[in-house]
């Protein structure tokens, strides 16, 4: 926990830092796990995947990194899920997984707390989970 405190105190963007200081206890708390660090992201949670191909590895439950540009939400299965949930949620992009927030003052923060859970929730169903 004290790299990620100290990864997140080195942000130099006070928005992006105080964002950040927001995020983690919200994600500990919805995930029920502690924060790690993994390169520059903050993560919360783990799984094993094997896909079809074969290809195997961990990957978090559910994650977040305060980049220069924008923060970014893993939401790990996507967002077929959650068209209603993001119609509610302000200002943001989308990617593969990932859902992109200039800042937290532009979105619901309630409604991201419901996608995180939402997120959670499917990948416990879909993978055995490690709640560390």
């Amino acid at each position: 926990m004290s790299d990620v405190t100290s990864f997140i105190s080195s942000i130099e963007n006070k928005t992006r830092k105080s964002d950040a200081f927001t995020l983690l206890p919200l994600f500990e708390q919805i995930s029920g796990c502690k924060a790690y660090l993994s390169g520059s992201i903050i993560c919360f949670g783990k799984y094993h995947y094997i896909y079809d191909s074969g290809r195997e590895g961990d990957s978090s439950l559910i994650a977040f990194s305060p980049r220069k540009q924008n923060i970014v939400v893993y939401i790990m299965p996507g967002f077929n899920n959650f068209e209603i949930l993001l119609t509610k949620l302000g200002k943001h992009k989308l990617g593969k997984s990932c859902l992109y927030i200039n800042k937290l003052s532009d979105i619901n923060i309630e409604i991201l707390e419901k996608i995180a859970d939402l997120s959670i929730e499917l990948m416990k169903q879909k993978y055995p989970c490690e709640l560390t």
